[in-house]
This record gives structure tokens, sequence and C-alpha cells, in this order.
């Protein structure tokens, strides 16, 4: 799913966007692996069961309902958070755009950005991800990215955005946006 060009101004490219890491995919992926075995086994199970000549087979229904509120909650709203969350740069901002019912979105001007800093925990270092923290000179506050696959080249490649569109508007002479060397 890219970014649609007609939410962008004129001129101004999408230099690149991204998802959050896959690894917010792996609890979910484990839920569904185990509630399916478990949840199967137990739900077939409990039709056999019996207290004396007091059936069990009744528990069916609300083991039933309970794995649906497992799948909804622990699998199906994560897929689908990680699957609607969007980082787009471009050559004059900053987008992160979730939902897909109700959407948040917050974009940040690259003229209003500080500093860009990362931090990588033990986990990030072997999956190779990482949180992004974009300071802002505005009111609205920072910026934290988190799950940011390759957070390194990431911040790397913010600080060429800036720098580029520093030049683009202190030049003011309407030249065309560029985007930096990417590698």
């Amino acid at each position: 799913m890219s970014y649609p060009t007609k939410l962008l101004a004129p001129g101004e490219l999408i230099a690149f966007e991204f998802k959050p890491h896959w690894r917010g995919l792996i609890w979910p992926a484990i839920v569904l692996v185990v509630e399916v075995f478990v949840g199967t086994w137990l739900y077939f199970s409990v039709g056999g069961w019996s207290i004396g000549s007091f059936s069990l087979s009744w528990l069916q229904l609300p083991i039933l309902l309970i794995l649906i509120g497992i799948l909804i909650w622990r699998v199906i709203l994560p897929f689908a958070r990680w699957f609607t969350t969007q980082y787009v740069f471009t050559t004059r901002r900053i987008i992160i755009r979730r939902g897909l019912v109700t959407k948040q979105g917050r974009d940040m001007p690259l003229a209003k950005v500080n500093n860009v800093s990362f931090e990588v925990g033990l986990m990030g270092r072997a999956l190779n991800y990482g949180t992004l923290e974009i300071e802002s000179a505005s009111d609205d506050g920072d910026m934290y990215i988190q799950d940011v696959p390759d957070v390194e080249q990431i911040q790397r490649l913010v600080y060429e955005l800036h720098e580029l569109d520093d030049s683009r508007r202190r030049a003011g002479d309407g030249a065309p946006d560029q985007l930096p060397a990417m590698d």
C-alpha cells in the first residue's frame, strides 16, 4: 500500500516509505499457532468430558466464543495495526499514518527537525530494528517512531533529507526537490 501522491504538495517527492519491522508480527503468529492447536483440541475434547452422568459438552460454545475473542484481540488487531501503519518520508516532511476504519495521522515538516537520534536494544541488534526519535522545533513535540527497520540507515537519510530541504528553501528559486542518494 503506497502513499497516495495526490496528497503531496506540488513538487514534493516521496523519498522512501516503510512499515514497522516484521518482528511486531512474531507474537501474534505464535498466539495464532498455539490457539489453533490448543483451542481445537479443547473444543473437540470437551464434548466427550463428563462428571458422572452430566455431560460438559455445553462448554463448547463458551470455549468457541473465548477463542474467537482471543483471535480478534491478540491476532487480527495486531496484524491490522501493522498492515495499516505507514511511515512516509518525503522531500519536505515526515508523515505517519495509522488506521483502517479510523485514521490517525501526524506530519512534521523537515524544516522543524532539530535532531534525529535512534536507540537499538539487544533484540534490535539481532533483528536490525530500533526506535527513531525526531526532535522538533515546533510545539507539537518530538516524534517517536518505534520498530523502524534498519534504523541507523533511516537516521542518516532523514539528515540528508533535512539538508536537501534546507538547501531548497534557501535557494528559493523554485528548483525541483532532490532525493537523497539511497545506498
